[in-house]
């Protein structure tokens, strides 16, 4: 189910299982943060997990009483990073950069009017982000600009 030794929970491992049924998709990754499941989908299966105008989404919603994020997997960093900020649009290809401590650091710079929508309320999105970019491509920071 995971990838490069990502820890779930049998709580987020039920979610899983309950999430491939519905939707046909495979998922990469889960996490739960407090009332939000992000589900990552492996490369090519959004479609999948959304299709039906989303009616499958929102089974799920009401079946696990809590909102629903799904992201695609993507295998390179940039692609993957870009993909965390939907539906913030992000204006210039993702940059990685490596600091003199070895630190990774990824920055995202979305078009000013989705700058709010990036970081989120109280930062739970780009929490988010930082949490997945540094479970898959153990990148350990991000900025958005």
């Amino acid at each position: 189910m995971s990838e490069g030794g990502v820890k779930l929970t049998e709580k987020e491992m039920r979610y899983i299982q309950m999430f491939e049924g519905v939707t046909g998709a495979a998922v990469v990754d889960c996490v739960e943060e407090g009332d939000l499941l992000t589900f990552v989908v492996r490369k090519g299966d959004l479609k999948k997990a959304l299709s039906g105008s989303g009616g499958k989404i929102k089974e799920l919603v009401r079946y696990f009483r809590k909102k629903i994020k799904v992201v695609e997997y993507d295998t390179e960093a940039q692609n993957f990073i870009k993909n965390l900020f939907y539906p913030a649009e992000v204006v210039e290809p993702v940059r990685l950069l490596e600091k003199p401590d070895g630190k990774k650091v990824a920055i995202v710079t979305v078009n000013p009017r989705d700058k709010g929508v990036a970081i989120g309320r109280d930062g739970k999105n780009i929490n988010l982000a930082r949490m997945l970019a540094k479970r898959h491509f153990n990148i350990d920071h991000i900025l958005v600009r």
